[in-house]
């Protein structure tokens, strides 16, 4: 059976009273509709981690972000040994948001990947084209070769540790979504890719989920799609009625 995961990322709102209020919404979601057949994930900004992670119920933590470097003279940096020690399941490498904003390249976003699987942390790699690549029709070469150099440096046995995330850059934050037509191509063409180098049982089983301005209106159409396993859910997150809606998804 495919894995199913939906993931909640908060990006940089909620403060701590906000956070919580939110995480127990989620959780009394939960009790009267469990999904025991879905991996659930919040993906807190750093400073809620280590208060979160004690009530989080059933949903695994996530961070949004981790150093390239193990400790040191890096002030203002979080390493994946501190996020592991708040008990951090999933941690994402690549965001479009890192990527744009912050300039960090395939080879940055490699180095995280291995300072996540050396703390027993799942990188959850993002990766996508810009509105611009797409309309080139180049978003086949570009997702290719985010994937190849952030994830196909490792053997199979740390690969399987991953999640992919295919976030299309024109979808996010936007109001636009990828048809599940296109959502659907995307995630075959990576599923291929995964097949190529690890071969197709790996491929099978890789979790790859979409992102970019996926909600509750779309989202049983999208996680209908043969390649799509999940959600990486960004501003409808930050409503409990609207995320649990998505992750229930699943079960309609």
């Amino acid at each position: 059976m495919k894995p199913k995961f939906v993931a909640g990322n908060w990006k940089m709102n909620k403060d701590l009273a906000e956070g919580l209020s939110l995480v127990n919404a989620l959780n009394a979601a939960y009790t009267a509709h469990p999904l025991p057949a879905v991996e659930l994930a919040i993906f807190a900004p750093f400073i809620h981690l280590g208060l979160i992670g004690p009530v989080k119920g059933n949903f695994k933590l996530g961070a949004q972000n981790c150093s390239q470097f193990g400790s040191g003279a890096y002030t203002g940096e979080v390493s994946a040994k501190m996020l592991k020690s708040v008990g951090v399941d999933y941690c994402l490498v690549g965001h479009s948001e890192r990527r744009v904003i912050f300039g960090e390249t395939n080879a940055i976003t490699a180095l995280k990947v291995d300072q996540l699987l050396e703390n027993d942390i799942r990188p959850v790699l993002c990766i996508g084209e810009s509105l611009e690549e797409r309309k080139a029709e180049n978003q086949n070469k570009v997702v290719s070769e985010q994937l190849e150099q952030g994830l196909f440096h490792l053997d199979e046995t740390r690969f399987n540790k991953c999640i992919i995330a295919y976030e299309p850059v024109w979808a996010i934050g936007t109001g636009l979504t990828a048809s599940p037509a296109q959502a659907q191509e995307m995630h075959a063409h990576i599923r291929s890719l995964v097949g190529n180098k690890y071969g197709q049982k790996v491929a099978a089983e890789v979790p790859i989920l979409y992102g970019g301005s996926c909600n509750s209106s779309n989202a049983i159409e999208l996680f209908q799609s043969k390649d799509i396993n999940g959600g990486l859910i960004g501003g409808a997150s930050l409503d409990a009625t609207h995320f649990y809606q998505i992750c229930s998804s699943f079960t309609n």
